[in-house]
Parts: structure tokens; C-alpha cells; sequence
């Protein structure tokens, strides 16, 4: 990976018709196996500058998926840059909770594009 993430780091990922902007909430495991923790929020933004204004007040953003947990290879699969970060708050890592509690926790070996029907 050419650029190291952090949790709470917000993300800009490219569509076809603007940009999404994603939320990094944790990265488990080690090297070779890691699973990238990611809230994907529903606003659309005609530009980076667009994206990158809105997280200057995260509050008013809405999660699309409050919670997916993909493999390195898919989170890898979907070019992303990292605008800023900020502390995670326990709203945002609910998601996250869910699925750690969960019995059958998921992890999608697919891009995020995939995932959200855009690719």
C-alpha cells in the first residue's frame, strides 16, 4: 500500500460521476491478513474540495454503510485519499460493534466500488 492509513482517517474514493467519501474505523491483524474496518457515507461531491469541506463538520454527514469490513486486497482495489482525521466517536463506531459481536462477521473480498453497486 503506497500510503498508510490510521483510524478516523476520512477517505475520498472516485465514481463516475463525482466523489464518495468514506471513513476508515479500524484495521485488524497483521501484514498479510489485515481487514480494513470503513463507514461509507451517502452524500455524493462534485470535487475533492467539495468532500473536503463537508469534514469540517462530520456531524451533518449520514453513513450509506455504517459499517464493512473488507480484506486488504479489496480495501486496496479501491483508490483512496486520505483528506484528513479526526476522533472516531462511539456513533460512528457502532457499525463496527455490531459486527465484532456479530456470530457470522462478514469481510467482503470486494472492492468498495462493488460493494456499493457503483462498478
Amino acid at each position: 500500500m503506497t500510503q498508510p492509513f490510521t483510524p478516523g482517517d476520512f477517505l475520498v474514493f472516485q465514481l463516475e460521476s463525482g466523489f464518495g467519501l468514506m471513513r476508515l474505523l479500524a484495521i485488524e491483524g497483521d501484514d498479510s491478513h489485515q481487514v480494513f474496518h470503513v463507514a461509507v457515507y451517502e452524500d455524493l461531491f462534485p470535487d475533492v474540495e467539495a468532500a473536503e469541506n463537508i469534514i469540517k463538520d462530520a456531524q451533518s454527514l449520514i453513513f450509506r454503510d455504517a459499517h464493512l469490513a473488507l480484506t486488504s486486497r479489496a480495501f486496496e482495489r479501491t483508490p483512496a485519499a486520505m483528506l484528513g482525521n479526526a476522533p472516531l466517536t462511539e456513533a460512528e463506531l457502532a457499525g463496527l460493534r455490531q459486527w465484532q459481536s456479530s456470530p457470522t462477521p462478514q469481510v467482503f473480498d470486494r472492492s468498495l466500488l462493488l460493494l456499493l453497486g457503483m462498478r
